[in-house]
């Protein structure tokens, strides 16, 4: 085109090559101011989101919908969970990843979860989410604490989100320049970030008063952004906008017959400031995607987060032919190019600062957490390692913050610290051992540093206590001490032919000292160990008002054994777990045993005096396999047996008279006792074993959200004599427990449906075993005081 227009000027109007080039200059500065002027003429496109909580996920079409018309804003401002989904917009992620991100999170890992049970330091896994509430006690007073749940997943969630973003402190440097709206809760005022982390500014907009952590903020504290201002409109054309869209998923002032409840009536009242200033704030939209009367989800509904993004498809439909016209509209003018910044999947920290942690537990963090200077790491080794950190359990909370000083790279880690002293508490109920509440203590480095010392006691029909001592030692913090004491006294049923026929009252406590290596800090360790325990019995109703089934008056038998044990523990869950295995080995060595029978009947002669020794070898496994989405195979295996001396004039046969040393099966809840086994269709230690190999399979359903359906089967074969005389029969079965005392083979079959609530776990279970060929029902709740 260049070389016509050229050839027509020279033929027509005879010019110099010199005065054509001046002519072509001149065609191109006057379309260049031409175009100049046109893009100052380009109005300002503001998109603002409202705070609405789960609601807010019906933002994501909107942005899905811009996307397709090619409408990129010039600012987005963003409230509670606009601000979430508003900043990874505004970062560069397109509408359809933040969809693709938003429906595939779990959320109910990401509110209130906690951290995976696989990323928990390996001494403290026993005592992990084994409590409903957790509250600090300083002072000589309890803090039940200012909010409900835990954010440490949804923070580590934004952070790893705006990972991309860490190099930019000026949010109008970002994709689409970004302001997050939050409340200074101290002042009464709002505070719209502009700068600074990413991250920070999304979390604390989302602050919910009540429910998640208020946060710090230089002189302040901040909580949700929607207090004040839930759809921050009025902002948007305070900043310049000349053309408003607005996504509002409130709901806005409830009806007087609607303020029937507790919750509406605290909900409308937080709510009451933003509430009397949406009517205006909608007013000044230019485009109103209005999602009220379409959401038929509450805040809280992070489990139905497909139909409320379907739900949010309705109103912007609703308003296509607008945002349409606004695109031609748009076609005119250059829009900004929408991407995520280029980062560097490796990266060399060139310092860690830590703050907020104490000097007593220091080192175990920086152990733990493994982060050091001049090391090649991608943002997932960062995560992993704040989460080990969390997985000490001394922490509500751990923030990462990265920072640019002179081209230089440093991580900033703050935590803060749960009280040195709490107090911990849960309630359950089951058919064998009724209802109880357990009650906790745990003191932090109250003896020592990088310390734990807890008392734990169930006050229930079946009383039971528990109380501990564990501190870790060495440079990596990987040796630990442990010393425990625990007692409990129980009504023992005895069953004769699957049918209770005695009770006794059944004593026993053990006193374990044992000192560990971590192979793994947060899978394996080996140790040494020594203790000593001690059962006793005794009948219910004294024998001479009524007689018992063994002539019994008093029994009691002590043992004091040395033992090495191996354990290794990758589970995700403490209950219902989907992934992980767990395998637990030992061998131990009695070193004195001490028998004292007596008898009501002057017949039997009471029985007093040393039995012979012997060794105890156990191993236990099960592996949880994720076949597909919702569905686990469980696979399990349980075997354990007594190797006993010979016996001599001077020593008791131990396997006449000592029950105290044996194996317990039965039941649906493992018994605190260390040789307690679970057997589903039994009752709780309704059989008493002296070796046993036992298999069980599993398929765990998640038939719905947090409910579990678990058919399940065991197979075992139990001995109640010398290990020679059980293998010989150990997998054909030579008896038929409960009718004889031979090896004999159990079966038992049976189905658990579960519900993951508030409370704890909540299992119903039904199985039959062949030998009593009987039903069993179980029904437990809550968290229970086991090991």
């Amino acid at each position: 085109m260049i070389k016509q227009l050229y050839d027509f000027l020279k033929q027509d109007f005879k010019v110099s090559f010199m005065q054509y080039n001046f002519i072509i200059f001149l065609f191109f500065l006057v379309g260049s101011i031409q175009y100049l002027n046109a893009q100052d003429d380009k109005p300002i496109i503001a998109l603002v989101l409202s705070g609405g909580g789960a609601k807010g996920i019906a933002h994501i079409p909107t942005l899905q919908a811009l996307d397709s018309l090619g409408i990129v804003p010039d600012l987005i401002i963003g409230n509670s969970m606009g601000s979430i989904v508003g900043g990874l917009y505004a970062m560069g992620y397109s509408g359809d990843s933040i969809a693709n991100i938003a429906l595939n999170a779990n959320w109910d890992e990401l509110i209130g979860g906690s951290v995976s049970l696989k990323d928990v330091s390996v001494e403290e896994k026993s005592e992990y989410n084994k409590y409903l509430i957790g509250l600090d006690w300083k002072k000589g007073k309890i803090n039940t604490g200012s909010y409900l749940v835990n954010d440490q997943n949804i923070r580590e969630f934004i952070s790893s989100l705006t990972f991309p973003s860490y190099s930019i402190e000026n949010f109008d440097n970002l994709s689409i320049p970004f302001r997050a709206i939050a409340t200074d809760i101290v002042n009464g005022k709002e505070v719209i970030f502009n700068s600074g982390s990413l991250s920070f500014a999304m979390r604390a907009s989302m602050s919910i008063p009540g429910a998640f952590s208020a946060v710090p903020y230089k002189n302040t504290l901040l909580v949700d952004g929607g207090l004040l201002n839930n759809f921050p409109v009025d902002i948007a054309k305070k900043l310049g906008a000349d053309i408003i869209i607005g996504s509002d998923v409130g709901v806005g002032k409830v009806t007087k017959e609607k303020l029937n409840n507790l919750g509406a009536l605290l909900f409308q009242t937080g709510m009451l400031n933003s509430n009397l200033k949406t009517p205006e704030n909608r007013k000044l939209c230019d485009i109103l995607i209005d999602h009220s009367t379409n959401l038929t989800y509450t805040t809280g509904d992070f489990s139905k987060i497909n139909a409320i993004y379907n739900e949010g498809k309705i109103a912007v439909k609703q308003n296509m032919q607008a945002l349409t016209a606004l695109s031609k509209e748009l076609s005119n003018f250059i829009q900004r190019e929408h991407k995520l910044p280029i980062t560097q999947d490796e990266f060399i920290l060139d310092s860690i600062v830590y703050q907020g942690i104490s000097k007593a537990n220091l080192a175990l963090v920086k152990a733990r957490a493994n982060i050091k200077t001049q090391r090649k790491y991608t943002h997932q080794h960062i995560k992993e390692g704040i989460n080990k950190a969390m997985g000490t359990t001394i922490f509500n909370q751990v923030d990462v913050t990265p920072i640019i000083e002179k081209n230089k790279l440093g991580l900033v880690i703050n935590a803060i610290e749960k009280s040195k002293h709490q107090v911990k508490g849960s309630l359950h109920f089951d058919r064998d051992n009724g209802a109880g509440l357990i009650v906790n203590y745990t003191g932090r480095n109250v003896i020592g540093r990088a310390s734990r010392s807890l008392i734990t006691i169930d006050i229930a029909e079946e009383p039971k206590i528990r109380i501990q001592y564990l501190k870790n030692f060495s440079h990596d913090r990987n040796w630990w001490w442990r010393s425990e004491f625990f007692g409990q006294h129980l009504r023992q049923e005895i069953y004769l032919g699957g049918e209770n026929a005695d009770n006794m009252r059944y004593r026993y406590f053990e006193f374990d000292n044992q000192i560990n290596r971590s192979l793994n800090s947060f899978k394996s360790y080996i140790g040494l160990g020594v203790k000593y325990q001690k059962t006793r019995l005794k009948p219910t109703i004294d024998p001479e008002i009524n007689d018992n089934l063994f002539n019994l008056d008093t029994y009691s038998f002590g043992s004091y054994e040395m033992y090495l044990h191996y354990n290794y523990n990758s589970l995700n869950e403490s209950f219902y777990a989907t992934q992980g295995a767990v395998l637990k080995g030992s061998i131990s060595r009695s070193l004195h045993n001490t028998m004292d029978v007596e008898y009501y009947d002057s017949i039997l002669d009471d029985v007093n005096g040393t039995t012979n020794n012997f060794i105890k070898l156990g191993l236990g496994y099960e592996k949880r396999i994720p076949i597909k989405h919702k569905t686990t195979v469980i696979v399990g295996l349980n075997a354990a047996f007594i190797f006993e001396d010979a016996t001599n004039d001077n020593t008791i046969p131990l396997f006449e008279l000592g029950v105290g040393a044996k194996y317990f099966l039965g039941g649906n809840i493992k018994n605190p006792r260390r040789d307690s086994y679970v057997l589903p269709g039994l009752n709780e230690s309704e059989l008493i074993a002296s070796q046993f190999t036992k298999l069980n399979l599993g398929l765990q359903i998640n038939a719905m959200h947090k409910i579990y359906i678990t058919p399940h089967i065991n197979i075992a074969s139990v001995g109640f004599e010398s290990f020679d005389d059980y293998i010989k029969y150990a997998f054909s079965g030579k008896g038929k427990w409960p009718d004889s005392y031979q090896p004999s083979i159990l079966a038992s079959a049976g189905t658990m449906l579960s519900y993951n609530s508030i409370l704890g776990p909540i299992n119903f279970d039904i199985s039959w075993v062949n030998s009593t060929n009987k039903f069993r029902v179980f029904l437990g709740i809550g968290l229970h005081l086991n090991i």
